[in-house]
C-alpha cells in the first residue's frame, strides 16, 4: 500500500511550474487560495519571502488571493518589515482572544485559520533564505490538479551549516533520528512520507478546520496522523521542492523538540488504540546542563496543548458565515 501511494502521490514542483495553468484550474473550480506566513524573529528573511512569493504569484499571475503574516510577538523588526511591505500582520495572541493563547507555532497556525479566508490554505515558514515561488506553487499544484488529494507536504534537500561551511546533507536531524523511526514503528502507513515534520504544507479548508491542532512542535505529526485516520493515506500528497536552506537549531533545542513530538505521537497512539501510555511518564523532561566543569539536572515541564477543530469555535463559525454571505 505504501509503495503504491509513494508512486501515485509523490510529485515534483517542476510539474506545476506553468503557473497560468494553475490559475486556470483555480478559477475553473471556483477556489480561492490563502498563504499564511508564521513568523518569530525572522527579520533577516521575512522581506525576501514576502517579495518573492507576492511578485510571482500575486502580481505577475493571480494564483494567491491572500497573503498574511502571523507573528508570535517577535522582538525584532519582523512585524515592522512585513507591514512596511504592505502585508497584513496579525499577532496570534490577538486572534480569537476569548479562547486564550498558547506559545507555539501550532497555535499560530490554528488561529491563522480564522483570518485566512481561502478555500485552500498554505503555510510557509519564514526562515527560508533560498525561498522561491516553487515552495508555494509546488504545494498548490497537486490540490488544484488532483481532486482526491486533500493535504500536501513539502520535502527537500536539507543542507546544514557547520561554521562558515554549508554542507549538502545533514539537516532534518529530528526527522531522521526520531520521527521517521517512530512512524515506521507505530504508524507505518505514513512511512513513505519523506519529511513528516516539514514546515511547508497546504490543505483544503474543509479538512483543516475539522482537525485538532497541537499548539507547538507536535503540530505537523499530529495533523498527519489525524488526516490518515479521517481520510486515509490516499488523501495525502508530497512534493519535491528541491533545496531548502534555513536557520538550523542547536542540538539541545532539538532534544526538547523531539521530546514534545514523541509525546504528541504517543497521545495519538493512545487515542487510536484506547490505551494509556503517558500516565506515568508525565510531562517533565530532565535536561542535562553543563556549567564549566560541572553537570546539573534541570527538570522542565515540556509538552503541547491540543486545540479542538476550529470549526467548533463560535466566532469562527460566525466569520465563515459572514464571508459566505458576501
Amino acid at each position: 500500500m505504501v509503495d503504491r501511494w509513494f508512486a501515485e502521490n509523490t510529485f515534483h514542483a517542476s510539474e506545476f511550474r506553468e503557473i497560468a495553468r494553475l490559475v486556470e484550474l483555480k478559477e475553473k473550480q471556483g477556489l480561492t487560495v490563502s498563504v499564511g506566513l508564521p513568523a518569530l524573529n525572522e527579520e533577516k528573511t521575512i522581506g525576501l519571502v514576502i517579495k518573492r512569493v507576492r511578485t510571482a504569484l500575486m502580481e505577475r499571475l493571480p494564483l494567491i488571493d491572500q497573503l498574511v503574516v502571523i507573528d508570535s510577538a517577535s522582538s525584532d523588526r519582523t512585524a515592522a518589515i512585513a507591514s512596511e511591505l504592505g502585508v497584513p500582520v496579525f499577532q496570534h495572541t490577538d486572534i480569537l482572544p476569548e479562547v486564550g493563547s498558547h506559545i507555539g507555532k501550532g497555535e499560530a497556525l490554528w488561529k491563522s485559520l480564522h483570518v485566512l479566508d481561502g478555500d485552500i490554505v498554505t503555510w510557509i515558514d519564514t526562515d527560508i533564505s533560498n525561498i522561491q515561488p516553487r515552495f508555494v506553487y509546488g504545494l498548490l499544484g497537486p490540490l488544484l490538479r488532483e481532486s482526491r488529494i486533500q493535504y500536501v507536504k513539502g520535502f527537500y534537500q536539507r543542507p546544514i551549516r557547520e561554521g562558515d561551511k554549508l554542507l549538502s546533507e545533514g539537516g532534518g536531524r529530528v526527522t531522521e533520528l526520531m520521527a521517521r523511526p517512530l512512524i515506521n514503528l507505530f504508524f507505518p502507513e505514513l512511512s513513505g512520507i519523506i519529511q513528516p515534520l516539514a514546515g511547508e504544507y497546504a490543505g483544503r479548508r474543509a479538512l483543516l478546520e475539522s482537525l485538532p491542532f497541537y499548539t507547538g512542535y507536535s503540530v505537523e505529526i499530529g495533523l498527519l496522523i489525524d488526516i490518515l485516520e479521517a481520510q486515509g493515506i490516499s488523501a495525502i500528497g508530497q512534493v519535491d521542492l528541491e533545496r531548502r536552506i534555513h536557520r538550523n537549531q542547536p542540538l539541545g533545542n532539538l532534544s526538547q523538540m523531539s521530546y514534545v513530538i514523541l509525546q504528541g505521537a504517543i497521545r495519538k497512539l493512545e487515542e487510536r488504540h484506547r490505551i494509556e501510555l503517558l500516565t506515568e511518564v508525565g510531562r517533565g523532561m530532565k535536561l542535562i546542563v553543563q556549567e564549566k566543569d560541572r553537570f546539573n539536572l534541570e527538570v522542565r515541564e515540556i509538552g503541547d496543548e491540543l486545540r479542538p477543530p476550529i470549526k467548533t469555535i463560535p466566532a469562527y463559525q460566525e466569520r465563515r458565515k459572514a464571508l459566505r454571505a458576501k
